[in-house]
């Protein structure tokens, strides 16, 4: 099938397309290698072993894709994750060289059609202006969709609409999570009201209901982004992040979210449950306060990956993760390092349905 003609011009939702749930089987998992050295200017070699570690968790549940610049930066991936034993049978590699790894924000936002019998994946192609313009060098990430539609041969919608992936949050039956901060900020789509926005996130991403929280947490630049502050774990679940510290920055922002939630409905107008997760308290780098959260965790086909920060909540997070996935394996990975570049598990993947 040719690239140009595997654009629908229809809105997903009205042919039957959804977004579906994490933790929904997937076919694979992407990520895009580490290689920045401006994102990372002395931990790039430790968040080369945290992918690594990323890697060999998710490969025993299910394919994971990783884009790579070239053929020099894809052998000495290979070589490293040969070496820690990953199951390289599940590990493909594409060249498409990449400004930096956010492929949560830049890369596809997977869909697919509500037919029980047949699974029929598209992706929604947003538009990425790196976070409202503040990162020049990281708006060439807008092209690794098109780049893309060279090894995925599935239709692709574009919604013409400023929007990262790490903002939006799905139970898969009908309702997404989104902060005011983010989709409503005049870096986004300054010609666009709350309602305008309700519309695109209805349209496209196959909902009914929008849950609007308020402000993330500090130090994330990306105005808010909701993987920081609460996730669905279940269609009817929320895990929301709340600090204990009353004298904490991220206090009242979170207090101010959890009693959003408290007040908020599923689709069908059904109360909520809401679990509080605790934060890692602050994580500090020379350039000030980091957007650190056990809520940046990413849901596998086997196991769920959970970033740690060596506080003693670390403990309290992995085991609250626990009791909402039986299931799955919970793999704690210390991301020190990687949240250096402001952002963490969650972030550097992006899921693709089976």
């Amino acid at each position: 099938m040719k690239t140009f003609d595997r654009k629908i011009k229809h809105i997903p939702a009205k042919v039957g397309y959804h977004m579906p749930a994490e933790w929904e089987k997937h076919e694979a998992t992407w990520l895009a290698w580490p290689h920045n050295i401006e994102t990372w200017p002395t931990q790039l070699s430790e968040v080369e072993k945290i992918y690594i570690q990323m890697v060999r968790v998710l490969a025993k549940g299910e394919k994971v894709h990783i884009l790579v610049d070239d053929l020099r930066e894809e052998e000495r991936a290979k070589n490293q994750l040969s070496k820690d034993h990953v199951e390289m049978s599940q590990v493909f590699f594409f060249r498409i060289p990449t400004a930096d790894v956010w492929i949560r924000d830049y890369g596809p936002n997977f869909i697919v059609k509500n037919d029980p019998l047949k699974s029929e994946p598209a992706f929604n192609r947003w538009i990425f202006n790196a976070w409202g313009e503040r990162y020049e060098s990281l708006k060439a990430d807008h092209a690794v969709p098109d780049r893309l539609l060279e090894f995925l041969d599935i239709p692709f919608f574009e919604p013409g609409i400023i929007l990262e992936g790490g903002s939006i949050d799905a139970n898969g039956e009908g309702t997404v999570l989104t902060t005011e901060q983010c989709l409503l900020n005049p870096n986004r789509n300054p010609h666009l009201k709350k309602q305008d926005i309700e519309g695109y996130l209805k349209d496209f991403l196959g909902v009914t209901h929008v849950i609007w929280l308020g402000e993330g947490i500090v130090g994330d630049d990306t105005d808010g982004h909701v993987d920081d502050i609460a996730r669905f774990i279940a269609s009817d679940t929320i895990l929301c992040a709340v600090e204990e510290d009353k004298k904490d920055a991220n206090y009242s922002f979170l207090q101010d979210n959890l009693k959003r939630l408290e007040k908020a409905t599923d689709q069908s107008g059904r109360q909520l449950k809401i679990i509080e997760l605790p934060m890692p308290g602050k994580v500090d780098c020379a350039d000030g306060r980091l957007p650190a959260s056990y809520a940046n965790f990413y849901i596998g086909n086997s196991a769920v990956l959970v970033p740690l920060y060596n506080h003693p909540n670390d403990s309290t997070a992995l085991e609250i993760l626990g009791s909402c996935f039986p299931t799955r394996q919970i793999v704690g990975i210390p991301c020190g390092p990687l949240v250096c570049g402001l952002g963490a598990i969650h972030c550097v993947t992006q899921q693709q349905p089976a």
